[in-house]
């Protein structure tokens, strides 16, 4: 088997030399006044065709049929916990969240304030301070991806996944076909590219996510506005009529179709994103589907988004890569891909392998000045709740625009890894037994239901499995020491035909008085349990 660095420089030269797309990665002049804009429209071309010969050319074809193919990597639904990233040009205001660069063009209040005047009260008026103005202040100057994959792999995370373009427009990685780029402007570093060498070198598994498909929209203009000048276009996208429109902050009810010179960029940047960087995972924001409602077989982004994801998988087998695309709502068919739920989880098992997004933050993606950050307990409560439905959690992290992560995430992430370091082996690479659990407390479900969710209490327990079924383990999310505790479904003569010849607490070395009655399997706790939040039972 050829080296994967070897695999990915061999179909990366390919790719460029085919078609001639390397362009020199000179640094701009962040003097917006003589800006020049340049037309990528032949590069994007050109991407565009190698991307969808590759597309018909292997295993998978561009359509939904030969998409559903597609297998779930046993990697991936080992891994469990992954870390997200969202880090860019939005942060360096540390104000609002992630969607300052909108809200800053749109003057309205909102539960967060009036971003609008903010901005003009500290930056200036929109037509003289715009978004891309804040570019040249983001110098990531503590930026230090091996501090940074360190202590990813103290949460025990198993992947990585950096934003890599969110709706900004701004690339943070060496982009051949913009000349907004992390490279080019602000830090002059390939973000994307410094964090997927060191984690692989840490041996862990890499992935990016676009969220580029709704800069599309992501801009409301008027004339005076800076992000109405065509010179810009690259980054804030074609100013087109729609975002000039008295609601055009109104995304939802006012979104035409991507036309098909957007769609092609879009294919053409992310077909870039999997020849440089050689991704095990690539994660896709609502954009691609504005409508949660619209089959995949309705949807206007289809053809673009079957282009890609056979591209993917096919180039996947020549890079030594077992492929995993995430997607929200019903932009995929769910056995094509990865069904992801955004600040959200599921009320029972599901068949399929799927996955939680969410952030140690309540109010923000991004590093904003009060983030209200969630308690380590619940976090692991939500990846054992998830892990037990046969889901796992991609947990975002918040980084300070000079690339520092404040000690607050770093002490909520060496917890999690903490009770990680303990109960492990009744996480990774385990698979749901035939009942998720027991317990009254609800899980409520749909989109960013996250925080409508009551915790967990004494009686409730998830279950997941190991050995194909040989060995159960049983969480007890709200435990007290001392106490003796029933699991119901676990009683005699259960119809999960379980009858327990040993029963221990990960952690502990005390022997546990237990005994399997009509009522349930009853278990004393130990005057001392291993870690405040949950604790697990091995049962054999």
């Amino acid at each position: 088997m050829k080296h994967p660095q070897m695999v990915r420089s061999q179909f990366l030269i390919f790719f460029t030399l085919s078609f001639g797309l390397t362009i020199a990665g000179t640094a701009l002049a962040q003097n917006f006044d003589e800006f020049e804009a340049k037309d990528f429209s032949k590069e994007i071309d050109q991407t565009v065709a190698q991307v969808q010969r590759l597309a018909r050319t292997g295993a998978y074809q561009p359509n939904w049929e030969s998409l559903e193919q597609y297998r779930i990597p046993e990697w991936y639904q080992d891994a469990k916990l992954g870390i997200f990233i969202h880090w860019g040009v939005y942060t360096v205001p540390e104000h609002g969240w992630e969607w300052y660069p909108r809200q800053m063009y749109i003057d309205k209040d909102n539960w967060r304030g009036n971003l609008f005047q903010y901005h003009r009260d500290t930056y200036g008026d929109q037509s003289e301070f715009g978004y891309k103005d804040l570019i040249p202040k983001f110098k990531a100057e503590k930026f230090d991806p091996e501090e940074w994959v360190t202590l990813f792999k103290q949460a025990g995370a198993k992947y990585v996944v950096p934003v890599a373009e969110h709706h900004d427009g701004f690339a943070m990685y060496d982009s051949d076909l913009t000349q907004w780029s992390s490279v080019k402007m602000g830090p002059k570093r390939d973000v994307v590219g410094e964090l997927e060498k060191e984690t692989r070198k840490q041996g862990l598994r890499f992935g990016v996510s676009s969220h580029r498909a709704f800069n599309w929209l992501y801009y409301v203009r008027k004339t005076e506005f800076d992000n109405a000048d065509p010179r810009f276009k690259g980054l804030y996208g074609r100013p087109i009529p729609e975002l000039f429109k008295d609601d055009a902050a109104d995304y939802k009810k006012n979104w035409p179709p991507h036309d098909q010179k957007f769609k092609d960029e879009w294919l053409a940047r992310t077909g870039e994103l999997v020849s440089k960087y050689n991704p095990d995972l690539v994660w896709f924001d609502f954009g691609i589907a504005n409508d949660r409602n619209r089959p995949p077989q309705e949807n206007p982004f289809q053809d673009h988004l079957k282009s890609f994801a056979s591209f993917y998988y096919n180039s996947a087998a020549s890079r030594d890569v077992e492929p995993v695309i995430n997607y929200k709502w019903s932009a995929f068919p769910e056995r094509a891909a990865v069904l992801d739920l955004e600040r959200s989880k599921l009320n029972d098992i599901r068949e399929l392998y799927w996955q939680t997004d969410s952030s140690v933050a309540k109010n923000s993606w991004c590093y904003v000045d009060k983030l209200n950050y969630r308690t380590s307990d619940s976090l692991i409560d939500d990846l054992i709740d998830i892990v037990s439905k046969n889901g796992g959690l991609l947990l975002n992290v918040c980084p300070r625009a000079d690339g520092s992560i404040p000690d607050e995430q770093k002490k909520l992430l060496k917890e999690i890894g903490q009770w990680l370091s303990i109960n492990g082996e009744a996480i990774y690479g385990s698979r749901p037994f035939k009942t998720y659990g027991e317990g009254p407390t609800e899980t409520v479900t749909g989109h960013l239901s996250e925080n409508k969710n009551k915790p967990f209490g004494s009686k409730d327990f998830r279950f997941t499995t190991q050995d194909r079924g040989h060995t159960l383990y049983a969480f007890a999310l709200k435990p007290t020491a001392g106490e003796t505790i029933v699991i119901t479904k676990l009683k005699k003569g259960n119809s999960l035909h379980l009858k327990p010849e040993s029963v221990e607490l990960l952690g502990s070395e005390t022997k546990l008085s237990w005994e399997q009655t009509d009522s349930g399997l009853e278990v004393e706790f130990p005057q001392e349990l291993p870690h405040s939040a949950a604790v697990v039972l091995k049962i054999k």
